[in-house]
């Protein structure tokens, strides 16, 4: 289902990384392409459910890309897209704001 959005850019932007989950997902895309179970493990404490869905929204949004090899088992991995790259300077705004306080 499309989403509708508001003509403000911070509540488009709060959409796409509306959840710890995702942001937790680009966090550790960020440092290359991960296959799922890579991913499974290091975003500690999510289902595989919960997952699944928030990697088909990211690439719903076009944040992220799937690619699937034809293989038996099957392979995917997942990587961020251009659009995805460019939240990195959020998500490191994100990690100095929680180094300068996370401990006081």
């Amino acid at each position: 289902m499309a989403r509708v959005y508001t003509s403000c850019p911070v509540e488009y932007t709060a959409s796409i990384i509306s959840n710890k989950w995702k942001v937790l997902i680009l966090r550790d895309l960020l440092d290359g392409t991960k296959r799922y179970n890579e991913l499974n493990r290091s975003v500690v404490g999510i289902s595989a459910k919960v997952l699944t869905q928030n990697l088909k929204d990211l690439e719903q949004d076009g944040i992220i890309s799937r690619k699937v090899y034809p293989i038996i088992p099957p392979k995917v991995e997942y990587s961020l897209t251009d659009k995805g790259k460019e939240l990195k300077c959020i998500l490191d705004m994100m990690k100095e704001f929680g180094m300068k306080y996370k401990d006081k």
